[in-house]
């Protein structure tokens, strides 16, 4: 591998690779790790994010005692061994996979469990499924910013009905509204959309800069509610970082929203030296290994694979963490509420971070740290909003 730029990191943590990770060498940052047999924490990143995206939080859950663990997963970043063509097998990047990539890592670190799994964004997902397959390793989970209704279900009951596909409208039904939209997800598996943000006319550093804004709680626009139905007229009134206009790709959707240069200069969540960072590497990977996570979910290919584990539930000790000005709680109608009465069956808190959009372990780092150790520490923090 040629030698890469160093990264910004605080002095307690470190940089490493991880050989033989199902395939992958992975790499992987690391805090805590100065004193052996600490109980472990695994951190997962989101899109279009990196294990650095962790540094706030890291060394304050290493000061309480554990050994904190992120790895660029699977598509991101320094982590090489995946296949970023798009006509490719994507059968590596499904669910399953990823949570046997979290599984081989921390077995790599001589840990038979973990004290918990913690996602973000995508990142939450994987998480969410570790704690469903494997609540015997990920003995607790917390799940940021995109909220878990639980597998797929079986079709049931179904033995006197005629087999019959009955086909999502939502598309169409975008399409056909009088301003003509599209879904993202739907948008992130075409063939276009990586080298519309690796190409992006205002260039990759620009682009992160407008895109991270127009999802944060510095866009004045964010005041999430939520949805009554999954229908066109419904979630169109998502802002266009989820239900984007249909002629646009988000390169042009995002740089609608570019913050000024005095905005940039004040952003103290995310100065430009350190998204330097993610551009760099975002320059040097494209966006393709993150957007092949999103093909797996729109294909519907892989549906009956986690159809095996229908019904189940997450019984282990789970939270949930967003912030309150983040619409990726309510982007799905109903599943904030269905992963609270129905997908998790031992859920101590949901909190919705006052002051953070959808990057809330950056935005709000002590808040979100403080609710992290809260939980480790098998305290129930009040419920709602975190002020403190």
């Amino acid at each position: 591998m040629p030698t890469l730029p160093d990264i910004p990191l605080p002095s307690s943590i470190r940089s490493r690779y991880v050989d033989g990770i199902n395939g992958l060498r992975m790499h992987v940052l690391e805090a805590g790790f100065e004193t052996r047999g600490r109980p472990c924490v695994l951190l997962l990143h989101g899109f279009p994010e990196l294990a650095f995206s962790w540094r706030k939080v890291m060394p304050i859950l290493a000061e309480a005692g554990y050994h904190v663990i992120a790895p660029d997963q699977r598509g991101y970043g320094r982590t090489t061994g995946w296949d970023a063509d798009y006509d490719g097998d994507l059968a590596s990047f499904r669910l399953p996979n990823l949570v046997r990539d979290a599984l081989g890592l921390v077995a790599a670190f001589g840990y038979r469990s973990v004290d918990a799994v913690i996602g973000h964004d995508f990142g939450s997902s994987v998480a969410a499924w570790c704690a469903l397959i494997r609540p015997d390793v990920f003995r607790s989970v917390v799940m940021m910013s995109a909220p878990f209704a639980g597998p797929p279900s079986l079709p049931f009951n179904t033995v006197n009905e005629p087999g019959k596909r009955i086909d999502d409208p939502i598309h169409r039904d975008l399409g056909a509204l009088p301003r003509p939209r599209k879904h993202y997800q739907w948008y992130y598996s075409t063939r276009e959309a990586n080298d519309d943000m690796h190409h992006a006319p205002q260039g990759v550093h620009d682009f992160l800069r407008a895109y991270y804004h127009h999802k944060s709680a510095d866009w004045k626009d964010n005041k999430p509610y939520p949805l009554k139905s999954w229908t066109a007229d419904e979630i169109a009134k998502l802002p266009t970082y989820y239900v984007m206009d249909h002629a646009k790709d988000m390169a042009a959707t995002v740089a609608e929203e570019m913050p000024s240069p005095e905005e940039i200069a004040g952003n103290k969540w995310l100065p430009d030296n350190e998204l330097a960072f993610y551009s760099a590497e975002y320059e040097r990977t494209g966006f393709q290994g993150g957007l092949q996570w999103y093909r797996c979910g729109t294909s519907g290919a892989f549906t009956p694979e986690l159809q095996t584990w229908s019904g189940r539930t997450i019984d282990v000790r789970s939270a949930f963490i967003s912030g309150k000005q983040d619409w990726g709680t309510y982007q799905r109608p109903g599943v904030y509420e269905a992963m609270q009465s129905k997908a998790c069956t031992n859920m101590i808190g949901c909190h919705l971070v006052d002051g953070a959009g959808h990057w809330v372990q950056q935005e709000q780092a002590n808040k979100v740290s403080w609710l992290l150790v809260q939980f480790l520490r098998g305290t129930k923090a009040s419920q709602g909003t975190a002020d403190n």
